[in-house]
């Protein structure tokens, strides 16, 4: 069972068929993390984990965020280690979020406390701007110019 917002509830990870992709991070502060993602994104903590260091899992929109601490190789990944982001500066991958409205989006996101790099700026098709999570992740949140064709 997992415990969502004082009750107990089951959930099962999507899909029933075919395939759903699921993003996962590694955090230093796991109620941290998913305080940030469900206050800023309006995420549904759909499993707090448990004891013996389960994984928390995110629902945001249609997607799936996973946080967990790090730690060392395991069975499955023998020689690989995870942590968290050690410089700030260097990033070799990011989250994107499309939304409709990027200024309301930028607005909203902010007053709950997101801490964004820049404003929205323009870009090739579309405008942009990216937030920095509680343990250095970006997240770029993008919005596409309408009758913009992509070639």
């Amino acid at each position: 069972m997992n415990q969502v917002q004082g009750e107990q509830k089951s959930y099962r990870m999507p899909p029933q068929d075919g395939i759903t992709v699921a993003h996962f991070i590694t955090v230093a502060d796991i109620e941290r993390s998913a305080r940030f993602y469900e206050t800023v994104f309006g995420g549904r903590i759909l499993s707090r984990g448990d004891s013996s260091g389960g994984a928390v899992f995110i629902q945001i929109a249609n997607a799936w965020l996973i946080v967990n601490v790090g730690g060392g190789p395991t069975p499955d990944k023998p020689s690989i280690t995870l942590n968290v982001p050690q410089d700030p500066g260097s990033v070799s991958s990011f989250m994107n979020i499309r939304v409709a409205d990027i200024q309301a989006c930028y607005e909203l996101w902010r007053k709950r406390g997101a801490q964004f790099i820049t404003e929205p700026k323009d870009k090739y098709g579309e405008t942009r701007c990216y937030i920095r999570d509680p343990d250095g992740y970006i997240i770029e949140v993008g919005q596409s110019k309408r009758d913009f064709t992509y070639r």
